[in-house]
């Protein structure tokens, strides 16, 4: 059971070993408990420099999580409140992403993406009962427990998540990634629960033939595509797919969410609750394939973004970034470094400036990109791609992209 302790050290249960990932105020570092051996991941978050709205999405997340047990959710042990510090102490899981998993599977059929969906609507059906709407379900937040044969598929990542009250329908903000937003999101209409059921029906369509159902270079054209529902099932892939499974993303991407399905409903869909008879059986080479090209295409993306971010030169970046004069990195097993205060404010506000961009961007307002952007910065060689990219033509790729 998740606990909140405070003014506790965390190193005197846990162990801390290598790092598992990060991100602007967190690290993910494997752990194990001292008195138990287990081992799990544990999300590290400064809270020196974090501003009042932070430590409130913290704390909603920190709660959210506690709430939760199910086993294709990825679930919170434990939660520690130090000073300067918070610790979230969560499974381990070691089976990498589902959609990583299937492109290395010698067999896929359509009843092993029959068996993801349904895990995917257990862990969001249980979201949903518990008050809780995700907002952010795509692949990269859909993991395997562990590598072995069969892992359950655990939903990760409540940093976006959201609390409702019953079907409550409002306007939370924009949040979410592009491809998997819904119509309502996009029309900055009321929303809830059902925006995780669009989402679910991106994710079955890619299942399925190894692309998203909606997709355009272009974030306007590939928001009105998505506002519109304009989606099809073309030849030759689709022709092998039976009708129930078409029926159900239709269900699902049903723009209307008054009446797109519920996870609930979804689970009773006999494509779901009758997969042995009712699902195709026939392996799907096509879609491995194609799911191996669109891995490595979110990758790639994701990669660039990352590089961009973290070699901005946001004015006189660098010299802010630079360590003055005795100032010393800590080899203690906490992993924190002593940084000068101004130092760290300055790093926050460029964090802070990023923030904003990115917001800008997930908002399709090139207007509003280019007024924060610096204009010192006028050339970025993405070495994946092989070209330069200069000037605002820099702007409009890395906004585009």
């Amino acid at each position: 059971m998740a606990s909140t302790t405070t003014c506790t050290r965390f190193t005197d249960e846990y162990q801390l070993f290598e790092e598992l990932g990060k991100g602007a105020f967190s690290v993910v570092r494997r752990c194990m408990k001292i008195p138990t051996g287990q081992e799990y991941a544990a999300k590290i978050i400064n809270t020196k420099k974090l501003s009042a709205r932070d430590h409130q999405k913290l704390e909603r997340e920190a709660r959210i999580c506690r709430l939760l047990k199910h086993p294709n959710i990825v679930r919170l042990h434990d939660s520690i409140s130090e000073e300067g510090f918070h610790y979230l102490v969560f499974d381990l899981v070691t089976g990498g992403e589902l959609f990583e998993d299937i492109v290395a599977r010698e067999y896929y059929s359509e009843a092993d993406a029959s068996h993801c969906i349904q895990q995917i609507l257990e862990s969001v059906n249980h979201c949903h009962l518990n008050g809780i709407v995700h907002r952010d379900l795509k692949p990269e937040n859909l993991l395997l427990a562990s590598k072995s044969k069969g892992a359950a598929v655990k939903l990760a990542d409540f940093g976006l998540a959201i609390e409702v009250q019953g079907d409550q329908q409002a306007w939370f903000g924009f949040a979410g990634t592009p491809g998997y937003l819904s119509p309502e999101v996009l029309r900055k209409d009321p929303y809830g629960k059902p925006v995780d059921m669009w989402a679910c029906g991106v994710i079955l369509y890619i299942l399925l033939v190894g692309y998203p159902p909606f997709w355009d270079e272009d974030q306007h054209r590939l928001y009105q595509q998505i506002k519109a529902g304009a989606y099809d099932f073309p030849s030759p892939e689709w022709d092998t797919v039976t009708p129930e499974a078409k029926d159900l993303i239709n269900k699902m991407l049903t723009i209307n969410p008054a009446k797109r399905i519920t996870a609930s409903e979804a689970l009773k869909h006999p494509w779901i609750c009758q997969r042995s008879t009712v699902a195709s059986m026939m392996h799907r080479q096509e879609t491995v394939d194609c799911l191996k090209k669109f891995n490595a295409r979110r990758k790639l993306k994701g990669a660039i973004l990352t590089t961009m971010l973290a070699t901005r030169n946001f004015s006189a970046a660098k010299s802010l970034l630079k360590k003055p004069d005795g100032v010393k990195e800590s080899t203690e097993s906490s992993n924190t470094t002593i940084e000068d205060e101004d130092v760290k404010a300055r790093k926050q506000e460029i964090i802070k400036v990023t923030e904003q961009l990115i917001e800008a961007i997930n908002n399709g307002d090139f207007e509003a990109y280019t007024k924060i952007c610096d204009p010192g910065l006028t050339a970025f060689e993405p070495e994946a791609l092989g070209n330069l990219v200069e000037g605002m033509d820099f702007h409009r790729f890395y906004f585009e992209n």
